[in-house]
């Protein structure tokens, strides 16, 4: 059952009437240990029987996938899959897993593979390797060597590494163009159009953001919030308005998931279910269920 909590009640918590206004709603995808897709009115509508890492909804419809490592796929994979669930688009990763995928022009998939050979693939759909590029991670620990890593616009990958509490920026060829220690493991970095980059940092229970130096200008933890909300921050989305959307992936039955702050920190969304597992990571959707067009995730 989902459950939002009224923006009057969060309105007197914060001591701010602004955010007893007309509701927020968002319909969106989740990713973890149940995968499925809700409506604005937090109805599921869809749902996948397989454990995932990241995943996007399509333009067409369809879901694109990273899944998690299992007895059918102990590599992890990724898939596109349409709404009955066939099977579009297959790629077996070849290492320990797979925690990232994202579509790129053209049709070809953006990957990670976790293991000795960390590494950021481009693959064609013909399940062909376009492109591959090198991560320099720790290989002690293959499962926190990366996560949601995304192609940025200059053709480069920006690339969260866990263990190394490093968020590094590579060039096509493998090469480090920029980094930025981080406070905790980070989870998730967005490139913002600032320059800035916006980052989840996982068991410290804190999102930053910080400038093209480096040095921190914004920063949210549970000392913020009315409550302790944050309990793992892992998947975040910076929204076309400038709220900000983050999960809280260590979370189980009626706990909240998921919910949105503005730039100075105020609540004006939140989403709970009954679920006993929590999101890892999400897609913010439209009210007709489809993706912004551009969005920072």
């Amino acid at each position: 059952m989902f459950r939002s909590v009224p923006l009057a009640l969060w309105a007197a918590l914060l001591g701010s009437t602004a955010l007893a206004a007309d509701s927020i709603k968002h319909g969106f995808l989740a990713t973890g240990g149940e995968t499925f897709i809700t409506d604005e009115s937090g109805k599921t509508v869809w749902k996948y029987p397989h454990a995932t890492r990241d995943g996007w909804v399509l333009d067409n419809g369809n879901v694109l996938l990273a899944l998690s490592k299992s007895k059918t796929h102990p590599g992890g994979a990724v898939v596109e899959v349409n709404r009955d669930g066939k099977t579009l688009f297959e790629f077996k990763g070849t290492q320990s897993e797979v925690n990232t995928v994202q579509p790129l022009d053209g049709g070809t998939v953006l990957l990670t593979e976790a293991g000795d050979k960390p590494r950021v693939l481009e693959v064609d759909r013909d399940g062909k390797v376009v492109t591959e590029a090198s991560i320099q991670a720790q290989t002690k620990d293959h499962h926190l060597q990366t996560r949601m890593t995304r192609k940025l616009a200059s053709g480069n990958y920006l690339v969260p590494q866990l263990l190394d509490r490093v968020v590094r920026e590579y060039d096509p060829k493998g090469k480090i163009v920029w980094e930025v220690k981080t406070p905790h493991m980070p989870f998730t970095a967005i490139r913002l159009a600032d320059g800035n980059t916006l980052i989840g940092c996982t068991h410290g229970d804190l999102v930053i953001e910080v400038n093209k130096d480096g040095k921190e200008v914004w920063r949210v933890t549970n000392d913020d919030l009315p409550t302790k909300l944050i309990s793992d921050a892992c998947g975040v989305q910076r929204l076309e308005n400038g709220n900000t959307v983050l999960t809280s992936y260590r979370t189980t039955s009626n706990q909240t998931k998921l919910f949105e702050l503005t730039r100075d920190k105020k609540m004006v969304w939140t989403y709970t279910d009954a679920r006993k597992v929590g999101i890892h990571h999400f897609q913010i959707l439209g009210a007709n269920g489809k993706p912004e067009k551009n969005p920072l995730r």
